[in-house]
């Protein structure tokens, strides 16, 4: 409801809920002012067209702009939120392949050491040793001599095939030679020399992850020093899951789970070793593993490497394991025909071993090179 008074001319008072209105002058170019906002209008014939000449609530532009701004900042949102899941997905793909190498490092296979032989020597070069022996049987024989140059060409030809054949023979006699050093290794190798033996070991633990070590040979048996890391340096602090929408999450590892897959670390190296071994040196029967955890160094800067395990294990006692239906701790405490561990707390985690009552391992990381192991890695 409202109502309308023309006062004078060309100006009139709207009354209405919204309140007072008051318009001033001609239709062709009216000022509308009250009401809480100002305005002007004109109309011709037909036509008409009002703005808004500021003060009194937003126009309808004013709200298309705060609409715009606000559905920028929930795409911005959606975005956001997309970017930390996608980052979110990635970090769990890698943790998810962190837990599964470890889980999978005893599965590593090597394959048996052979009879090394000695390769084929490449045949000389006959066109290169023709060409010499033509050049020097032509010097001096001219280019129209052309009988005298044919016979010059069957003596550099004879002379060519008798080089070739001695030079040959003695490839094959430097071949034969290294042949007989080859063979003379292996056999050391399969007589179980301390020599040949420790040579081969080191030279196949060079690229290995987790430092090792062959220090002995007594008979059939080769005695190991394998140096891991601790477990905050191995296994990640977070394991990836999905909620029940599907989500990625990342939790907190507990602390049983950690220690529980630290242990699948340390037996993972521990077999990895012990199948490397085996591997490269044919006569050995068993092996003795102690396995050092590398904790830096002490506070008088030396060495602090605790024995956290000690393991003997046969190799007639690997054959016949399937490797990919178990995992590295049930292997290792089937086929070990020895161990000493020390399980500490409520889970259960590898703790130093009480090495008081076993001098030979005492005695045995006594001549290894702490220092020298743990740069190699």
């Amino acid at each position: 409801m409202g109502f309308s008074i023309k006062l004078a001319p060309g100006v009139r008072i709207r009354a209405s809920s919204r309140g007072i209105r008051t318009s001033i002058g001609p239709r062709a170019a009216r000022v509308h002012f009250g009401a809480g906002r100002t305005s002007l209008s004109t109309g011709v014939g037909p036509f008409g067209y009002s703005t808004s000449l500021g003060g009194g609530r937003r126009s309808g532009g004013g709200r298309s702009a705060t609409s715009a701004q606000a559905a920028y900042q929930r795409q911005l949102a959606v975005q956001q939120r997309q970017a930390a899941q996608a980052e979110k997905e990635a970090m769990a793909r890698q943790l998810a392949d962190a837990f599964l190498r470890i889980l999978g490092l005893h599965r590593v296979d090597f394959p048996p050491a052979q009879r090394p032989l000695a390769p084929e020597p490449p045949a000389p070069n006959r066109a290169a040793i023709y060409a010499h022996h033509e050049k020097h049987a032509l010097t001096g024989i001219g280019i129209l001599k052309r009988t005298e140059r044919a016979a010059a060409k069957q003596r550099a030809a004879a002379s060519a095939d008798a080089e070739v054949h001695r030079r040959w023979q003695e490839l094959k006699a430097q071949q034969a030679q290294w042949q007989r050093t080859l063979d003379q290794h292996w056999e050391f190798l399969r007589r179980n020399d301390p020599g040949a033996v420790l040579q081969s070991l080191a030279e196949a633990f060079e690229d290995n992850e987790a430092a090792s070590a062959a220090v002995g040979v007594d008979g059939a048996e080769v005695s190991l020093v394998l140096l891991v890391p601790p477990a905050s340096q191995v296994i990640p602090e977070q394991m990836p899951s999905r909620t029940a929408a599907g989500n990625v999450s990342l939790k907190k590892l507990a602390q049983a789970a950690k220690a529980d897959l630290y242990k699948q670390f340390v037996c993972g190296q521990v077999l990895v070793t012990l199948r490397e071994a085996f591997a490269v040196a044919p006569g050995l029967a068993s092996a003795r593993v102690v396995v050092l955890r590398n904790d830096g160094r002490d506070v008088y800067g030396r060495p602090a490497m605790p024995c956290i395990g000690a393991f003997s294990v046969t190799r007639d006692a690997l054959r016949g394991i399937r490797w990919n239906d178990a995992d590295a701790v049930d292997i290792l405490n089937a086929a070990a025909r020895e161990k000493l561990v020390n399980q500490q707390g409520r889970s259960k985690e590898l703790g130093p071993v009480d090495l008081s009552a076993e001098p030979d391992i005492v005695a045995l990381i006594r001549v290894v090179d702490l220092e020298g192991l743990a740069s190699a890695r």
